[in-house]
């Protein structure tokens, strides 16, 4: 199990609020924040479902089933721009005859950004590239695999 704060691996987490957010730390980072949830004494019922030892700490819904754990790295994937994002950008921009400034518009950003992306002067966030994509309809991202 990792440590939200320092990273450290460890064989369990306790939840602590820190700062109004509930993290799964370490003792040694447990120090920061206020325990969310105490462990119940030895031998008290509580009525809950039992829960082995080294089990992430997992809100529980009113139903009593527990929601699944996100695993950010598998949702973002493995795509990369493709080396000619820039262009394709400028190519789909033309093809709607849309001028930069609106573009720019759409995307609620200025124009001097619509203009270093089709430049290729500018890196564009995950969140610009998608918009873009949505927006004219393109594909700016391929697998990695794919391009070598």
């Amino acid at each position: 199990m990792l440590c939200e704060m320092c990273g450290s691996e460890v064989d369990a987490t306790s939840r602590v609020r820190v700062e109004g957010t509930v993290l799964g730390l370490c003792v040694n980072c447990a120090k920061f924040g206020t325990p969310v949830d105490p462990p119940p004494p030895v031998g008290s019922n509580t009525g809950r479902a039992s829960v082995p030892p080294g089990t992430p700490a997992t809100r529980v819904v009113s139903t009593g089933r527990r929601l699944e754990e996100r695993d950010l790295y598998v949702e973002i994937g493995e795509l990369e721009l493709a080396p000619d994002w820039a262009r394709r950008v400028r190519i789909a921009r033309e093809a709607v005859a849309w001028t930069p400034e609106d573009l720019a518009k759409k995307l609620n950003e200025k124009k001097s950004v619509v203009l270093k992306l089709e430049s290729g002067g500018f890196h564009p966030p995950d969140q610009l590239v998608r918009k873009l994509e949505r927006l004219l309809r393109i594909r700016l991202r391929a697998d990695p695999e794919k391009l070598a």
